[in-house]
């Protein structure tokens, strides 16, 4: 038997079955589940194309291991890896199988948008504290970043976007790490990308205690 999507087969609302009244339906058809695999190191991204009602074309992804994530306060959208899949609230199998699903929440590496800040705000988020062992370095290394001069238009263009500048605490906490939380909002399995947003605010805060409290369980358990 193949897969459906019908609900001739279903019983009603009171338990009692349903009497078959009709053949399925070519509309009715369902197909095998994508199961879009994150793919990291040596190995290709594979997407399918699959012909569909109508002569239609969907892509079916198969492997990934890139997509464009928007930053939606900064209205910045940039290509980035994907490095990790570590909470979907339907299913913790997808999470240890490391499988791309729409709302999945996953790790992205957050080089682009720490280049773009740079360049955007002259500020490099994410840099740890000074030590008394590693200021000599690091004056070396402002000493040659002061050698790429900016005309005064740049600067002046810099220091008035310096005025309206705010930053989430706990992304700028996620930049010093060098991954960002993010939640996919396409379907990899109909378009065959794996592109999203990264996550701020109230919803930030809410998958963090969410994975907060999945770790304490799993030390718990251990």
């Amino acid at each position: 038997m193949g897969i459906s999507r019908d609900s001739m087969h279903k019983r009603r609302a009171t338990g009692g079955k349903k009497k078959a009244w009709r053949k399925k339906r070519k509309y009715e058809l369902g197909r095998q589940p994508a199961n879009t695999k994150l793919v990291t190191g040596t190995a290709n991204k594979t997407v399918r194309r699959v012909r569909v009602r109508g002569g239609n074309v969907k892509w079916r992804a198969l492997r990934l291991d890139t997509g464009n994530f928007s930053w939606g306060s900064e209205a910045v959208t940039r290509k980035t890896r994907l490095l990790d899949v570590v909470y979907n609230a339907s299913n913790n199998e997808l999470v240890r199988t490391q499988t791309l699903v729409k709302s999945a929440i996953v790790q992205v590496d957050a080089a682009p948008f720490k280049q773009w800040y740079l360049q955007h705000y002259g500020v490099e988020v994410g840099r740890k504290k000074k030590t008394t062992t590693s200021t000599k370095k690091e004056g070396e290394e402002e000493a040659a970043t002061e050698e790429t001069k900016k005309s005064n238009h740049v600067t002046r263009k810099i220091e008035k976007r310096q005025e309206d500048r705010k930053l989430d605490p706990h992304v700028e906490e996620q930049f010093g790490g060098g991954r960002l939380l993010a939640c996919i909002s396409s379907r990899p399995g109909q378009c065959g990308r794996a592109d999203g947003y990264i996550l701020e605010g109230k919803e930030l805060e809410f998958y963090m205690k969410k994975l907060q409290r999945k770790k304490g369980k799993s030390a718990g358990a251990a």
